[in-house]
């Protein structure tokens, strides 16, 4: 599937950890760990779909993980492969991904903070379930949306700033738990599992959730 904004470029500048990894880490590495203890395996492999510029994979690589970053930004892929030598990096897009070397391969999928910027984001669903092994999970994590936070941020005068249209690159899906509960269903996941990192409870700056393929 090919579309314009997957043509584009917005740019990284630096290899540096996103402000996001301060308040997802924490949360993120003790999910990672629960499918750890799940496993026979010593390494497990894990995918990181949309990976930027490669930060949050080395993040990952470093807990003792083997993972693949798939990016397809040419600056973010340049960072990534110049930095973090630790992990593989794979120039390539969401909706096209290059299976003969992805394909079944993988104990956990993460992607993260990257649905929500996407025109088609059962793609992704439906992207990360060809690459798991059988029994693998995905993680997904993107901006938290809920009645009191949408209440908070319209009460403060804070909708425009939030939900700009004005920032090239920017977010245009906004879930909730129950609307990626919804999508995910419909994409054939089950065993959801939802935590969340940031902020106060109810004003969270993000969801993460953990899911599995149904099986075939």
């Amino acid at each position: 599937m090919e579309t314009t904004a997957s043509k584009h470029d917005y740019g990284y500048s630096n290899s540096n950890a996103g402000h996001h990894h301060a308040y997802l880490l924490p949360v993120l590495l003790p999910m990672l760990r629960t499918h750890t203890e799940r496993s026979d395996a010593k390494k497990l492999r894990v995918l990181d779909l949309g990976c930027g510029n490669g930060s949050l994979s080395n993040a990952i690589a470093q807990n003792g993980y083997e993972v693949v970053g798939i990016e397809e930004s040419d600056s973010g892929f340049k960072f990534a492969c110049q930095s973090y030598l630790d992990c593989q990096f794979i120039q390539a897009s969401i909706y096209d991904l290059p299976y003969s070397q992805l394909a079944d391969a993988f104990d956990i999928v993460i992607s993260s903070e990257v649905i929500e910027h996407l025109f088609y984001p059962r793609e992704l669903l439906k992207n990360a379930k060809k690459c798991l092994k059988p029994n693998g999970s995905l993680i997904l994590t993107t901006p938290y949306h809920g009645y009191f936070k949408n209440l908070s941020l319209a009460a403060t005068n804070k909708m425009d700033n939030h939900f700009t249209a004005l920032r090239d690159g920017g977010h245009i899906k906004f879930f909730s738990v129950k609307t990626l509960t919804s999508l995910l269903i419909l994409e054939g996941y089950t065993d959801i599992n939802f935590s969340f990192a940031g902020r106060l409870p109810y004003l969270w700056k993000s969801m993460l959730c953990s899911c599995t393929p149904t099986k075939e």
